[in-house]
């Protein structure tokens, strides 16, 4: 793929405003009303009498996955945001949205709900592996080029959630409470950059409230967004995030889905008696039609995004991303001198590829770190051990070992019946983990569902079967009931309880190979599925009747091998939508598993598969840290190439890693009295760790390589009253191999007059030379980088010290850049 610059002419092109106007004038107010309050999940009312057709919107944004939820219409799984923040490297956010809008389009696709920008505040955030960073240069710059890259091939993205939805605790009623100046420069800043450098054509506003009213309904919407960024998109909201009428004279423009209650049939009344007026619904309509003609559903059709090999791209998006931590000299691996290597980890078989929640798309196949290694060392040994169980409650069961009773192809039978047992509606379907998300499905008017299928246990042991729903349900093994059980959910998190529901289950004796006929039964409310969504995952839970017996089997392979490589993870308990962390350490038993390889083999090598920080305890026992984020689908190919040398662990890290919970600065997420407070105003991240003084485990910024690099002394050029400046120099690779690195700048002021960070990054740039070779680099400054808010932006006169390096703390060069009075930001 060489997507490098704009190539769609509705990136620049400007909308006909008259000619919009027009059409707002010749509807109804019923159509202007039934416009914005939306279709039905996913899409937008079409009116045929002015050429419009629907508009189609759906989740991302590490992939597409389309209006339906169906792993029969597969989509490319892309790594986590994390993964590409990681990557410090704009060029690849553009080449990832452009992947996207590929994707959309293949779907039927106009609106991609992503990029998620939010700020990673606290690491216990629970939904972080979807936002970038805890940085706003590095997330701001990522985005607008990830926006760019969608956009410039014909489709809208929508950066989201607009503003402060930081953390998942009581995240649709939470009250934000934080102060101007922080929400400028820190939560704001990436949406403005979204707006003012790649001019996105929707943003998604958020549940929560900010200072007391919630974002469907909020001030910000205007100011600063339309009054100041000059933002002439649409504002969509967070699915049911438009709550009252109150989002009418707001700058909200979408309400989804639909049709919305909250407008629809109230708002239409609220028009007609006139408590809201018919020109904040003209207003809306006017912007939904100019998003129309930017994704083609309204005059010229969209012209098609640039053909890409998008599972290429999630392989070389993934190596950019991994970040080496720790590195004694035993990595990168020589291929040819292994034999016999020990593949150790419950997330080595069954990886995270991606978290839990909205996001989640359906990849045709997922290649694991274990199956990486195989297909990378067919000549060698590989022993696996699981070692730990890491899982928790049932995962789906292999297509494999599955028969449709119906067609005898792999896969199941669902049946949607009446309350009188008549069948309404039957699909084949090939997963066992099934998610109804609109389609045909009757899922709002049917009694029951049930699956049906045959399966053929791998093993003879005692196996757990069960199921993952909040629905009651019932699972018969030939015709022996062998669960009757209302998994209970907690809290009362819609998203969560249907994406990520608890469990139940029972054993039973299963011989190898040979079939059972398994039926699930589940009860449906009609009148309780307001979400107008159910899911269902019919699986088996993992064997951990002898803990110590499986630590003990990893022990025994590692010791004999040449290599160790344990993959440690979270799972999706730990990091989805819907909820927060409670802690940062690994679960179940993987430390101490980790410690007991390491014990044994002095080559140990650690691969992370978590998409945010966690406590890496034993990191000074093992020969070599590897974070692989979630991956995407060619996590297991793109690490196996980077343990063998074939690829360079691009990543550097985006966001602090503590080394215990008790030292991390900014922590809380939980509200009081339904309030969480921003107290630590503009320092969060590294800024934080900075003023504390306490040392994380590694540092934003950090990340090693296969090859050494020097930096040499650059020079400040430009005028810097006028915004044109910039630092640039040289940097040379000392070492034997080709690689990259990113060479970062940050700017202190230690004599300012205002409350500032110790530190704070003002830009970087991604550099690849050749062994020997030196090239040369350069960051912008312009002169917001130097800004402050104080009821408007201002430049403090006086010293800037640029530091130049490699993390927020590995820094070898500095420049004094001298500010003077009256200097424009």
């Amino acid at each position: 793929m060489t997507i490098t610059t704009p190539r769609h002419a509705a990136a620049t092109k400007p909308v006909d405003t008259a000619a919009i106007d027009a059409l707002v004038a010749r509807l109804e107010l019923e159509e202007k009303v039934a416009l914005v309050s939306g279709a039905d999940f996913w899409t937008t009312v079409p009116l045929e009498k002015i050429g419009l057709r629907a508009m189609v919107l759906s989740d991302g944004p590490a992939g597409v996955r389309g209006p339906l939820w169906d792993e029969r219409s597969p989509s490319i799984n892309l790594p986590s945001a994390t993964a590409l923040a990681s990557s410090w490297d704009p060029s690849l956010a553009y080449r990832y949205g452009a992947v996207a809008a590929a994707e959309a389009r293949r779907k039927g696709v106009d609106v991609v709900l992503g990029p998620t920008i939010n700020l990673h505040r606290s690491p216990l955030g629970g939904r972080h592996f979807e936002a970038f960073s805890e940085d706003p240069e590095l997330t701001g710059s990522l985005a607008a080029a990830y926006v760019s890259g969608l956009q410039d091939n014909g489709v809208a993205a929508t950066p989201k959630h607009y503003v402060a939805n930081d953390s998942e605790t009581d995240r649709f009623t939470v009250d934000v409470h934080a102060s101007e100046r922080a929400l400028r420069e820190l939560y704001l800043a990436p949406f403005e950059r979204t707006v003012t450098e790649a001019g996105t054509w929707a943003i998604m506003s958020a549940y929560n409230s900010v200072d007391g009213v919630t974002m469907s309904e909020n001030d910000l919407l205007e100011t600063p967004l339309n009054s100041e960024w000059g933002f002439d998109g649409v504002v969509v909201s967070d699915w049911t995030g438009v709550r009252s009428l109150g989002s009418a004279p707001a700058s909200q423009d979408l309400a989804m889905p639909g049709p919305a209650p909250a407008w629809s049939a109230a708002l239409l009344e609220a028009v007609r008696d006139g408590r809201v007026a018919e020109a904040d619904v003209d207003r809306k309509v006017a912007r939904l039609l100019a998003l129309a003609v930017r994704v083609g559903a309204l005059g010229e059709e969209a012209l098609a995004p640039a053909p890409v090999d998008g599972v290429a791209f999630s392989r070389e998006a993934e190596t950019e991303g991994v970040v080496l931590l720790d590195n004694d000299g035993t990595l990168p691996l020589d291929a040819a001198a292994l034999t016999r290597v020990a593949v150790i980890g419950h997330n080595a078989r069954d990886s995270r590829t991606q978290g839990g929640g909205s996001a989640t798309v359906l990849p045709e196949h997922t290649v694991s770190p274990l199956e990486g290694l195989r297909l990378a060392l067919p000549e060698a040994t590989i022993d696996y051990a699981v070692g730990t169980i890491v899982q928790e409650g049932v995962a789906e069961l292999p297509l494999e070992r599955l028969t449709n009773p119906r067609t005898g192809d792999p896969g199941l039978v669902a049946t949607f019946l009446d309350a009188d047992g008549a069948e309404l509606f039957t699909e084949d379907r090939r997963s066992t983990a099934l998610v109804w998300f609109g389609g045909d499905a009757p899922v709002t008017t049917a009694s029951q569902l049930v699956l049906t299928t045959t399966y053929t246990p791998e093993a003879t042991e005692q196996l757990r079967l069960g199921f993952a729903t909040g629905l009651h349900g019932r699972l018969f093994v030939d015709g022996v009931l062998l669960v009757d059980e209302q998994p209970v959910v907690v809290g009362n998190d819609l998203g969560a309880a249907l994406l990520a529901p608890p469990s139940a289950t029972g054993a039973f004796a299963a011989q190898a190979d040979v079939a059972v006929e398994l039926r699930a039964e589940f009860d449906l409310s009609p009148s309780e599925n307001g979400l107008g969504a159910i899911s269902v995952t019919v699986g088996r839970a993992p064997d951990d009747s002898d803990p110590d017996a499986l630590i003990a089997q990893a022990v025994e392979a590692a010791r004999a091998a040449d290599v160790a490589v344990v993959v440690v993870g979270t799972n999706s308990k730990v990091e989805s939508e819907g909820w927060d962390r409670s802690d940062l350490t690994l679960p179940g038993r993987q430390d101490e598993l980790v410690r007991a390889v390491a014990a044994v083999n002095p080559r140990t090598v650690v691969i992370v598969n978590s998409g945010a920080p966690v406590l890496l305890p034993w990191s000074d026992e093992v020969a070599a840290v590897l974070l692989g984020w979630f991956g995407g689908q060619e996590m297991g190919n793109a690490l196996a190439d980077v343990l063998l040398g074939v690829a360079e662990p691009g990543g550097r890290l985006s966001t602090t890693w503590a080394a215990a919970l008790d030292d991390v600065p900014v922590l809380d997420v939980t509200p009081v009295d339904g309030v969480l407070r921003y107290e630590e105003g503009i320092h969060i991240g590294y800024r934080a760790w900075l003023r504390s003084g306490a040392t994380p485990a590694y540092w934003f910024g950090h990340g090693l390589g296969y090859t050494s690099w020097s930096i040499e002394g650059g020079e400040v050029s430009g005028d810097v009253a006028s915004g044109d400046a910039r630092v640039s120099g040289t940097v040379t690779n000392t070492g034997d191999r080709a690689g990259k690195h990113v060479v970062q700048v940050y700017a202190e002021r230690p004599d300012s007059s205002i409350d500032r960070p110790v530190r704070w990054l003002v830009g970087s740039a991604v550099v690849r030379a050749g062994a020997g070779e030196s090239v040369a680099w350069e960051v912008a400054l312009p002169a917001r980088v130097f800004a402050h808010w104080a009821e408007g932006w201002q430049v403090e006169p006086g010293d800037v010290t640029l530091r130049i390096g490699s993390s927020v703390v590995d820094l070898v060069h500095e420049h004094v850049v001298t500010i003077a009075a009256g200097t424009s930001r």
